[in-house]
């Protein structure tokens, strides 16, 4: 995998954080090398690295100014970008690609478990079934979590069922919730507020602080959504599938 180190940009957030550039746009290839860099932070992390935060076209590098400067001893900022830039260079080098986890979530769509779900097929010309045929035939790349805990953006849905968010967000979301919002597609995990077009639900938990991995989906997971009967999301037996 190329980096490119001439394209690469780096730059301040702060005082106490930095934040790499990898890309200009939302895009696959950009994706790769942010999961390459979590990667690679997960195994050789540095003295004084806090945390670091992915996101679609970034990772930010959020560290302890006193720590990384060897007690003062040199500029904060510019040790972590002598990090960054080593990592970066040992990288360069690196050509695995991690095969990505596919997992199934299952989803009730329409009625009171996809309220929007007529709005959607209203806005897209599309019938009820045509749209959750669309969202259904994908196979969705976890970009990153964010907004809140476990919450996936997923990229690679249809653009024939993309829907602009709602002019005036719900106060209150169920958690499970499956939203469209413009070209996204994503999953509350968690009771909140929100703005997306709700098609359906899912009754998997997506994040729970007391399991091991407390987020069900992961960036650079797979996702397909597997449409099921009222019933069964009343039965709250569905598991994940992984392939």
């Amino acid at each position: 995998m190329s980096f490119l180190l001439s394209s690469v940009k780096m730059y301040p957030l702060g005082d106490a954080a930095l934040v790499l550039q990898l890309g200009e746009e939302i895009a696959v290839e950009t994706h790769q090398k942010v999961k390459a860099v979590a990667q690679f932070l997960d195994q050789h992390s540095f003295p004084g690295l806090l945390e670091y935060v992915p996101a679609f076209t970034t990772v930010t590098l959020y560290y302890d100014p006193w720590l990384v400067s060897e007690r003062g001893q040199q500029d904060p900022y510019a040790a972590v970008e002598e990090n960054v830039l080593e990592m970066l260079a040992e990288l360069e080098t690196e050509t695995k690609t991690a095969v990505p986890q596919i997992k199934e979530i299952s989803v009730v769509y329409g009625g009171e478990f996809g309220p929007d779900l007529a709005f959607v097929a209203q806005h897209t010309g599309l019938s009820l079934e045509e749209v959750i045929s669309l969202h259904t035939q994908t196979e969705y790349l976890v970009y990153m979590i964010g907004f809140a805990p476990g919450f996936p953006y997923l990229g690679g849905m249809d653009p024939r069922i993309a829907a602009p968010r709602k002019e005036v967000p719900r106060k209150v979301i169920p958690a499970g919730s499956v939203g469209i919002a413009g070209p996204q597609t994503g999953v509350y995990p968690m009771e909140t507020p929100g703005g997306w077009q709700l098609i359906g639900r899912t009754p998997l938990t997506l994040f729970d602080p007391n399991r091991e991995v407390p987020s069900l989906l992961q960036m650079g997971d797979v996702v397909r959504f597997v449409p099921i009967s009222k019933e069964t999301f009343t039965k709250r037996e569905e598991q994940p599938h992984e392939h």
